[in-house]
């Protein structure tokens, strides 16, 4: 008899066991009024599948579930309709309205802070801020993110924002040398600087890398003591359109080259956008080690379901 502990398949970067594969396919037959969303919560929390802070691993349990649907060892729930977002409107108030040109040395200023914006007033400041005055505007992140406000004393300079990395860079993922199964694994540890603005009426030399470097300095720690875990990578893209990354080049950011400007492919789905110059910033010495990490096995070839024992495969057309 097959030992039931043993690996049969790598999904998304986690080794799964035979048994696993036994209990996954129970959990979708005896669960099947769940709604996907509500499956895939339950069979993490089974799997103990959490990302770095803690939290479900749901994209990579929803594609593991997928890969099994696809091979016919079970048949998820039906899609549920979802409900169309409304797009994100912000008001704007006199709290964010122009000021007087603050143009000086930067010694001036000092000291110049970065406060996190908290949740409630000072966000909402925050995103006000970030639609009236970013090329791009304001769009709601998704996932982990820090806000931060730059301040010099009770004055607001700009604002930066940190969230989740890019899935899939192509000239990223060559200079970090990782493989497909270490980049779905270790990601978290990657965070994009997605958002910087000094506003329009601050005329300060040297007030950006100032500011990125400040940020080399805290984003670790604050991340952790937010998140839970510590980054050891920062990433950016710029679009030399309009900028050309002088910033982040004299806060010793290294330009990578240019994004392809087109997006993960997905069924039924097009994206596609203007190439970006890349560049990152290291935050850890470590920092190869920690992102080309292995899962804790060796590759393992793709599931073939017909060698694992006591699990017959369901029949198309089946429901469970």
């Amino acid at each position: 008899m097959r030992n039931q502990d043993q690996p049969v398949t790598i999904c998304c970067g986690r080794p799964i066991t035979r048994r696993e594969l036994g209990e996954i396919r129970e959990t979708v037959e005896l669960f099947g009024n769940l709604s996907r969303k509500e499956l895939t919560q339950t069979i993490c929390e089974h799997l103990n599948w959490y990302t770095p802070s803690g939290t479900n691993k749901l994209d990579a349990c929803l594609k593991m579930l997928k890969s099994f649907e696809k091979q016919g060892y079970f048949r998820l729930p039906a899609k549920q309709k979802q409900a169309v977002r409304k797009p994100c409107t912000i008001s704007r108030s006199p709290m964010t309205a122009p000021e007087p040109e603050i143009s000086c040395r930067i010694d001036r200023l000092h000291p110049i802070t970065l406060v996190q914006a908290e949740p409630g007033p000072q966000t909402h400041l925050w995103n006000e801020y970030m639609d009236r005055y970013h090329y791009i505007g304001y769009k709601k992140p998704f996932g982990y993110r820090i806000r931060y406000f730059i301040r010099s004393g009770d004055r607001y300079l700009g604002c930066l924002l940190f969230s989740g990395a890019a899935k899939a860079i192509n000239c990223r993922d060559r200079w970090i040398g990782w493989t497909k199964d270490q980049r779905l694994q270790n990601l978290p540890w990657v965070i994009n600087n997605t958002r910087f603005l000094i506003f329009p009426w601050v005329k300060v030399k040297n007030l950006a890398s100032h500011v990125l470097g400040k940020v080399n300095r805290c984003i670790a720690g604050d991340w952790k003591e937010k998140w839970g875990y510590s980054p050891v990578l920062m990433e950016t893209f710029v679009d030399p359109e309009s900028y050309k990354g002088t910033s982040y080049l004299a806060a010793n950011w290294t330009c990578l080259g240019m994004t392809t400007g087109k997006g993960l492919l997905r069924k039924n789905k097009k994206y596609e956008t203007t190439p970006k110059l890349t560049f990152i910033k290291p935050i850890s010495r470590g920092f190869r080690d920690r992102l080309c990490n292995e899962p804790g096995t060796q590759d393992l070839p793709t599931l073939d379901l017909s060698t694992c024992a006591n699990l017959p495969q369901v029949k198309a057309g089946a429901t469970g």
